[in-house]
């Protein structure tokens, strides 16, 4: 497959004989970002290093490009760009000094450089700071540098970890909106633990946890999910729990507040149907006044929870 740029195989890592990452399996094609999703110390930032060369893995292999990072680590590590957490800044530079370094650092020709300063620079809205110091600029200008070194030597696959943590709201829309434009010509992966910002930035969700992956798909997947199949439901006469137990699909029942109940039904388009007819049909039979029927979405943060809960059971059962 030539648009193959990511491989990751069987990714395993050990500390001390446990396992940080174990059985990490995933491609990127280009033009993709991927979200890389997880919790604090779930081992999101080891793979991102075994995934750049900068970390051996004890088991499993990365190519890049068809290149395994193994046995050809310069060649592949060539056709990476990198922003880890810890942002790799000269402050005591000009952003021109410091990106003019990382693109010999990159070997890009020396003919080839100023153009490779001014595209990145173009492409960070660095233009009109060329000139002042790294230690002066704003937190979100420092990342936009970050970046900017990230891609100056136009890699086929750009990572990113955490790369809007710390930084303001006005910040982190110009960060997202910058990595939506990256992943147009690049294959990108996007480590972080704000869920909010892999269905914004992301078109493929990847999710770990206690270094296993809990989930591998399709943003579109995602979303399917926090719909789910429950449903928030409106009366002006609320009925009874057990009579809405005994509408046909109806699986479980539950009051919110005076009002309003939420109910849930069997999987399957057809089950979401029939609880749909059935509702109304109740509603209008016994006069509960039915005002409002609607999906009840469960947040992001929920899918998560249930994912992890899910693989934490399955750990002890």
């Amino acid at each position: 497959m030539t648009n193959l740029t990511v491989e990751a195989i069987e990714l395993t890592r050990l500390y001390g004989g446990r396992p940080a990452v174990s059985d990490v399996s995933f491609n990127l094609t280009k033009g993709q970002v991927l979200g890389f999703l997880g919790p604090n110390g779930a081992g999101k930032s080891t793979t991102m290093k075994m995934l750049t060369g900068n970390l051996a893995p004890s088991a499993g292999s990365v190519k890049i490009c068809g290149i395994d990072m193994i046995e050809n680590p310069k060649e592949a590590k060539a056709l990476i760009g990198y922003l880890p957490e810890m942002r790799p800044l000269y402050k005591e530079l000009t952003v021109d000094e410091y990106l003019t370094i990382a693109a010999r650092l990159h070997r890009v020709t020396g003919k080839h450089i100023k153009k490779a300063v001014e595209n990145a620079k173009e492409r960070c809205g660095l233009s009109h700071m060329s000139k002042r110091l790294i230690e002066n600029l704003s937190n979100g200008y420092q990342q936009r540098v970050g970046i900017a070194q990230a891609i100056i030597h136009s890699p086929m696959v750009v990572i990113l970890d955490e790369p809007t943590v710390g930084l303001d709201p006005i910040q982190i829309r110009d960060i997202r909106a910058l990595i939506r434009e990256i992943g147009g010509e690049h294959s990108v992966i996007l480590s972080t633990h704000i869920l909010p910002e892999v269905e914004m930035v992301c078109d493929h969700v990847q999710i770990i946890d206690k270094g296993k992956l809990v989930f591998n798909g399709g943003i579109d997947v995602l979303k399917r999910q926090r719909v789910g199949n429950k449903l928030l439901l409106g009366f002006n006469k609320a009925p009874t729990v057990a009579e809405l137990l005994k509408i046909k699909g109806i699986t479980e029942a539950e009051a919110v507040d005076a009002n309003m109940m939420r109910i849930r039904f069997a999987d399957g388009a057809d089950d979401n149907k029939v609880a749909h007819e059935a509702i109304v049909q109740a509603a209008v039979k016994n006069k509960w006044g039915l005002f409002q029927i609607a999906p009840d979405h469960t947040s992001l943060e929920d899918v998560f929870v249930q994912l992890t809960y899910q693989d934490n059971a399955a750990d002890t059962a």
